[in-house]
């Protein structure tokens, strides 16, 4: 029940951060909620990949390139989900920022319900 709660969250966030930032397209909560799964899988499978490959940058930039890695798996889901536009790389960057920090906050406020 936790995850299912944390992933309508994630997609939440999804929709208020497409919302903010107008060059991201999100068609509806069912496509946030399937981008939010998408994520949530390529983060447990591709991130910790591409993070050990790219490790001697992310050291030397002090964890700043995880933003790119958080940017290229956003594009990568994008690609594969039909309802969820993101209008090019530097527009995902900027996206996963603002992604990330929506997330934290509506973490934050629903931490009491899961």
């Amino acid at each position: 029940m936790k995850l299912i709660g944390k992933l309508l969250i994630y997609g939440l966030a999804i929709v208020l951060s497409a919302k903010i930032y107008p060059k991201v397209q999100v068609d509806g909560y069912g496509t946030a909620i399937i981008a939010a799964i998408l994520l949530a899988i390529a983060s447990v499978t591709i991130k910790p990949i591409l993070t050990f490959l790219t490790l001697p940058v992310t050291v030397f930039t002090l964890g700043l390139f995880l933003i790119v890695i958080n940017a290229v798996i956003l594009l990568m889901v994008s690609a594969l989900l039909d309802g969820f536009q993101i209008g090019g790389f530097w527009n995902a960057v900027l996206y996963s920022i603002l992604l990330a920090i929506v997330h934290a906050i509506l973490e934050w406020l629903f931490e009491a319900l899961f």
